[in-house]
């Protein structure tokens, strides 16, 4: 073949396909494959962060406790970003916020519906014999708090399920303390009074312990459920209690009625009384100026005066006798008493009458 030719198809690659050139790179394509171990290192380095996670976020309400080979480290971790040496390092995560513990019934349980991940467990209510054997069920709330402060002590002595070493147990013992005690049909009685000893007994069990691990928030009784037969017996004597209450109140009421009867008695006797003595007294009063009158009378009396007085009706006795001839006067010894004048004149038809009987 002519030179010409070869250099002609060495220029257009050939006619056939199997001669066909591959088409260069671009440049920055040549740069990557010699730097490639740069790339290899940076997914490496990617790779082992996202594998190992050297570093822990903490959120509010929740502490980090460092352990560093095995051993825990004495003060908590703050809300915020930590960094850890992997496999050497690792932080655990604890919740500080208020945290709830529900001892109710399993039908509770259901309606409920929360989850532990909201700080609220639901536990069985405490079953509790009383003081005579009897089954009572309590059902109560605790609120309580990690204590921040000691939150690493108390993880490394009680672990990271401290709560069911610490409330758990010591709520239930409490209560069968307590509730032992009494017998059941005085329980709903005395509700508050119970209530108050188990708070009491709880708060001072909880504190007793070494950092106090736990503030305790608060300690509710919600519910005494009692045997049927309890219930039914409690239900009858309540009712006999009405009974005897509305019997009071029907004595009472009586009594009231009887009281005011008596009341108004008793002040219409007074009352009475006072007239009585209100007239008695006006008499007296009467009386006395009577006989003060007649002493006044009496000592105003002299035998001047008593003649004067003679002397008028002595006249009067002679002006009668000049008008009434029949008229006969008897005349008082001593002059003292004034004449008794009689008139002896009859009636003209009485004087007719006897004569015609003559």
């Amino acid at each position: 073949m002519p030179a010409d030719m070869n250099d002609y198809f060495k220029k257009s690659g050939g006619s056939g396909k199997g001669s066909q050139q591959p088409p260069e790179p671009p440049e920055f394509i040549k740069n990557i494959g010699e730097k490639s171990w740069l790339i290899y290192l940076v997914l490496a380095i990617v790779g082992i962060i996202f594998f190992t996670k050297p570093f822990v976020i903490i959120n509010e309400g929740e502490r980090g406790i460092m352990v560093t080979t095995g051993k825990y480290e004495p003060h908590a971790l703050e809300p915020g970003l930590h960094f850890v040496i992997p496999i050497i390092q690792r932080i655990i995560l604890v919740d500080t916020k208020v945290r709830i513990i529900n001892y109710k019934s399993i039908d509770k349980m259901i309606s409920d519906g929360r989850s532990r991940d909201e700080g609220i467990q639901t536990k069985s209510p405490i079953t509790v014999l009383d003081k005579r054997g009897l089954p009572v069920t309590i059902e109560l709330t605790v609120q309580y708090q990690l204590n921040k402060m000691y939150a690493s002590q108390t993880i490394s002595t009680w672990g990271v399920s401290w709560e069911e070493k610490i409330i758990n147990p010591v709520v239930r013992d409490i209560v069968r303390n307590v509730v032992g005690a009494y017998e059941a049909e005085s329980l709903p009685i005395k509700r508050n009074e119970i209530a108050k000893l188990i708070d009491t007994n709880i708060r001072t069990k909880v504190d007793s312990l070494e950092n106090k691990p736990v503030h305790l928030q608060s300690v509710q009784l919600r519910e005494i459920i009692l045997p049927v037969k309890v219930k039914e017996q409690i239900e009858r004597v309540q009712v006999a209690k009405q009974e005897v209450e509305r019997a009071q109140q029907e004595v009472e009421r009586a009594k009231q009625v009887a009281f005011q009867k008596a009341e108004a008695a008793r002040g219409e006797a007074e009352a009475k009384k006072i007239r009585a003595e209100g007239i008695a007294s006006a008499t007296l009063i009467e009386a006395e100026a009577t006989a003060k009158a007649n002493d006044l009378i009496a000592n105003s009396l002299t035998v001047n005066l008593l003649n004067l007085e003679q002397i008028k009706v002595q006249g009067e006795f002679n002006k009668a006798l000049q008008t009434n001839t029949d008229a006969k006067i008897f005349l008082t010894p001593g002059g003292s008493t004034p004449n008794i004048w009689v008139d002896m004149k009859q009636d003209p038809r009485t004087k007719t009458s006897a004569d015609e009987v003559k």
